[in-house]
């Protein structure tokens, strides 16, 4: 079978999974945010920390809650970090560095699961589970939780209450990860990924050379399922799902694949149901499909082209490549890791083809809306959908309506706050690093190349996706700082302007339909939301696209 039928068949069979779960696991997902009833686990949740779980917040309030919760995430996991020399499960574990300590907690905290050091070798069994796995949960959930409001401020009217931010948490930890992880988790042991807690010093081996090996085991399973369903990507491992204890088998990297996608894409059915019109849904999931098989084609065409000697001579391009997984299964991957919030990868995009590159890259610079991530995509989605809405409504001279709300001057601002914002750290923060000694120190963070380097990662940073070139030097003081604070800011404040635009729409009444009412679930509509999107991310980053991977990719 060639390669390129090969990866058909692997895309193929991702889409008709997808399919598949897109209609039960977002009308489950609508009942957990739309139900009123709490279980006794969480009723116990509530009291433990205060909760009112009856009561509803205003957009002020829910933004709140969301950073102070993000605040003690932050301190938590920094201090695990710091001490865990003096904790159980340590191995041997020296504290991690204040500076790393501090870019890997917001890292964490952000969904964005950037690392600058290697895994199996700084954080101990403890410091995985309680501190990063934690996160990789919570993050996530926090991402549904503030699309799960903006939607409640299309869906209510003349309200300033946008639901429960704590009971959102708990809810969507408890009745949708906990859950599907475990269930995944047992899947991925059936698969090879290991789950245990060795200690590296009681697992020596002799090698062929005549040397000695340590063999890092640890719980590996429980944190990869949560990795990519939660689209966070911080590997157990160095190589992150390169790893054959991460990943050791094509269908094992095929349902790690599906694990990112699935509930990005099953919260558009989540959002037609709270709206009332399930084709509004499956308008955004159409827009989200359209860019996401243009990019993953893309790849893999870039991956497979014969431009070159070595690539010629074996049919594609295959260096920094999984020979277990291939070029087109690789190329798939990386793909949905950078479509989404997700940045685990399965292979380097360092190098991959300049074009090649260019994709992921591109990816991430589209606000990672494809289907994005675990909540941050919808929501993302949606502010662009506002200002293809905004941008019809000019041009026929009417104020624009979604959903039954005006979107007049005040929405305007908050979403194009939204826009700004990323676009802005990224640009302000590959112009410092590429104009400082600090910024260029290494050996591949100059030139064309270099520019691309720098680009990746605080695009990479402010997008909150956390995959790499793999070849910068970013174990800095001067990058574990500057890209912790791009982490920072490029999640929580999108987060703030989404809610202030969410509390906005809420306190609006409905307007009804009339003739020159833009229809928002047809083909038209889709195709108008597309071509913003790339216009929006063309006009922002051409410049810089053009002196990086562009410039490297017609030497």
């Amino acid at each position: 079978m060639s390669t390129t039928v090969a990866g058909i068949i692997f895309i193929g069979s991702l889409v008709v999974a997808l399919a598949i779960a897109y209609r039960p696991l977002g009308d489950y997902m609508y009942r957990v945010f739309s139900g009123t009833k709490h279980s006794r686990v969480e009723k116990v949740v509530y009291k433990l920390i205060g909760v009112k779980p009856d009561t509803e917040q205003t957009w002020g309030v829910y933004a709140r809650s969301v950073l102070a919760f993000s605040a003690i995430s932050v301190l938590f996991v920094y201090l695990l970090q710091r001490v865990q020399d003096k904790l159980l499960l340590s191995i041997g574990m020296t504290p991690v560095k204040p500076d790393q300590a501090w870019n890997t907690a917001v890292s964490f905290m952000s969904n964005t699961n950037w690392q600058s050091y290697l895994g199996e070798q700084t954080m101990g069994h403890l410091v995985q589970m309680l501190g990063l796995a934690v996160q990789n949960f919570v993050s996530a959930v926090v991402g549904i939780c503030v699309a799960m409001a903006l939607v409640r401020g299309f869906a209510r009217k003349r309200t300033g209450d946008l639901g429960n931010f704590w009971v959102d948490l708990v809810r969507g930890t408890i009745r949708i990860m906990l859950p599907i992880a475990f269930v995944g988790a047992l899947i991925l042991v059936a698969g090879g990924v290991v789950q245990n807690f060795w200690n590296p010093a009681d697992h020596v081996i002799n090698t062929v050379a005549g040397g000695h090996q340590a063999i890092t085991g640890g719980p590996v399973a429980s944190q990869e399922v949560i990795k990519e369903l939660g689209t966070n990507g911080g590997g157990f491992y160095n190589v992150n799902s390169a790893h054959p204890f991460e990943n050791p088998q094509t269908w094992t990297n095929w349902f790690e694949i599906f694990l990112i996608l699935v509930i990005p894409f099953a919260l558009c059915r989540t959002f037609g149901r709270m709206v009332g019109q399930n084709r509004q849904g499956y308008a955004i999931l159409s827009v989200m499909a359209t860019i996401a098989i243009i990019s993953v084609v893309a790849v893999n065409a870039f991956q497979l082209m014969h431009h070159g000697t070595v690539p010629t001579a074996v049919g594609a391009a295959t260096e920094g490549t999984e020979a277990r997984f291939g070029v087109s299964n690789s190329a798939t991957f990386a793909g949905a890791t950078t479509l989404t919030s997700t940045g685990a990868v399965d292979s380097f995009h360092d190098s991959y083809t300049s074009l090649g590159g260019m994709v992921p890259l591109i990816n991430m610079m589209l606000g990672e809306v494809a289907p994005g991530g675990t909540g941050s995509g919808l929501y993302g989605m949606l502010i662009l959908a506002i200002i293809t809405v905004f941008v019809a409504g000019l041009m026929v001279g009417r104020t624009p309506e979604y959903l039954g709300k005006k979107i007049g001057s005040r929405e305007m601002k908050f979403a194009s706050m939204y826009f700004l914002i990323t676009p802005i750290l990224v640009l302000v923060g590959t112009a410092v690093a590429m104009a400082t000694d600090a910024g260029k120190a290494g050996p591949l963070n100059s030139g064309p190349h270099g520019l691309s380097e720098v680009l990746y990662a605080f695009t990479s940073a402010s997008n909150n996706n956390g995959s790499a070139f793999a070849g910068i030097t970013v174990n800095t003081v001067f990058y574990d700082t500057a890209l912790g604070l791009c982490m920072a800011f490029g999640r929580l404040l999108p987060i703030i302007f989404v809610l202030a635009l969410a509390g906005s729409l809420a306190r609006q009444g409905h307007t009804p339909e009339s003739d020159g009412t833009l229809p928002t679930h047809k083909p038209q509509f889709v195709g108008l939301v597309v071509g913003v999107t790339f216009i929006l991310i063309a006009l922002t980053f051409l410049p810089a696209l053009a002196l990086g991977p562009l410039a490297e990719g017609l030497h």
